[in-house]
């Protein structure tokens, strides 16, 4: 029977660390995930108006195809400066690309960024900005000896946001596939779509969640519709493209392929599909990361693409669920 990893969260992945820092004041925040066995990564970008690091770096055809770090940040364009106070701290730690004995070392670090400038908190940082810092801290964080568990909700990159006109923030569960093969995700949801159903309380994506993640809620015997194309409590409405966004990562223990990456990190948008209507609008910037942790060979040969089929719908499920959990944490 399929089951949660030991935390349900992300880092039931060998190898993976979660760190966030926020500014309670600024309301807005930086999520890093680390991946000291990283062998390969992959992204898939669906939303009309996405804000992207180092994205190119992943795809197969290119070169590297796997990341040192990947950041989700709020804070729009302003945000991207977190990428640079991470690489800026893993390069002074000797992580990443080396190029000779006098030259700085050069960390893979990759992300997108939400928008939550309009969430009514102080903007006015002039010529400084928090991110910069926020990535450092949040570094520092991930990096700090612990059991694995992070906050969900609103923390990190989830401080600000919000799912339709309900409160957004970071949700991560994971699932068990046997024989020592995990699948997490991790993701700050801020959508323009809606995550629940027409009475308000209902997730859409709650046939996949697993035990009291969502509270205990049960299945919906309210025979709802899904005939809507933009439920009431979405935040459409004085909307500019690019000014939401649900960026996500994947993580499998599994080794994989640059392009096995991708291709799961394609099947995972499916679980944005299943947790939020509307989805992949021109108003969202939907970002997918997956990352390989490389600890669990799987076989080549014809099994191996039922495999990575099964490790992507197992990425589907998963981010559906997280998605969900986000926000069922950031209401309480």
């Amino acid at each position: 029977m399929y089951k949660p990893g030991p935390l349900n969260l992300i880092t039931d992945v060998e190898g993976i660390r979660v760190g966030h820092a926020h500014n309670d004041e600024v309301r807005t925040g930086t999520t890093v995930l680390l991946c000291e066995k990283s062998v390969t990564g992959g992204a898939d970008v669906r939303g009309g108006g996405p804000g992207l690091r180092d994205v190119e770096v992943l795809s197969p055809e290119n070169q590297v195809g796997r990341a040192d770090a990947i950041v989700l940040s709020g804070g729009s364009v302003f945000g991207l400066a977190a990428g640079d106070g991470i690489a800026t701290a893993l390069s002074s730690q000797k992580v990443g690309l080396q190029f000779g004995p006098n030259a700085p070392t050069v960390p893979i670090v990759v992300g997108a960024i939400l928008f939550d400038l309009v969430n009514g908190g102080n903007k006015d940082w002039k010529m400084s900005p928090p991110y910069h810092d926020l990535g450092i801290e949040a570094l520092k964080d991930a990096q700090v000896e612990d059991d694995g568990k992070f906050e969900l909700g609103n923390a990190g990159a989830g401080l600000g946001a919000n799912a339709g006109n309900k409160k957004g923030g970071i949700g991560s569960t994971s699932l068990d596939l046997g024989d020592g093969l995990i699948v997490g995700a991790l993701v700050a949801v801020n959508s323009v779509g809606s995550v629940f159903m027409p009475d308000g309380e209902t997730y859409w994506a709650q046939p996949f969640a697993i035990g009291d993640e969502l509270g205990g809620q049960k299945a919906n015997d309210k025979n709802q519709d899904a005939v809507q194309p933009i439920p009431d409590d979405s935040k459409f409405g004085g909307m500019m493209p690019g000014s939401n966004t649900t960026i996500g990562i994947i993580a499998t223990s599994a080794k994989l392929t640059p392009a096995e990456c991708k291709r799961i990190a394609m099947m995972a948008q499916d679980g944005y599909a299943r947790a939020i209507r509307p989805v992949h609008t021109p108003y969202d910037g939907d970002t997918i990361f997956c990352i390989s942790g490389g600890t669990k060979e799987i076989e080549n040969g014809p099994r191996r693409l039922r495999r990575v089929s099964e490790i992507g719908a197992a990425a589907a499920d998963v981010m559906a669920r997280a998605i969900a959990r986000g926000v069922y944490e950031a209401q309480k």
